[in-house]
């Protein structure tokens, strides 16, 4: 796939929800009801999971075939 800045200027709204769709997903510290987790989230912002360390969020994204990213 090509990400030129032109490239991505030229995204629909569509397009640029699914980037990286097949390649990343978010891990985003969260409360649960049994204390801090780890929500995992699709590159579009859909719910998958929520695990109760980091290094478990990153090994299911990883062994997904995803490339793992933090957001703070």
């Amino acid at each position: 796939m090509q990400t030129t800045p032109e490239f991505l200027r030229r995204l629909s709204t569509k397009d640029f929800a699914s980037f990286g769709l097949d390649d990343l997903a978010y891990v985003k510290r969260v409360e649960t009801d049994e204390g801090e987790g780890f929500a995992i989230h699709a590159a579009d912002g859909t719910p998958l999971a929520v695990v109760p360390e980091r290094d478990v969020a990153f090994a299911t994204v990883r062994q997904n075939d995803l490339e793992p990213v933090s957001v703070h």
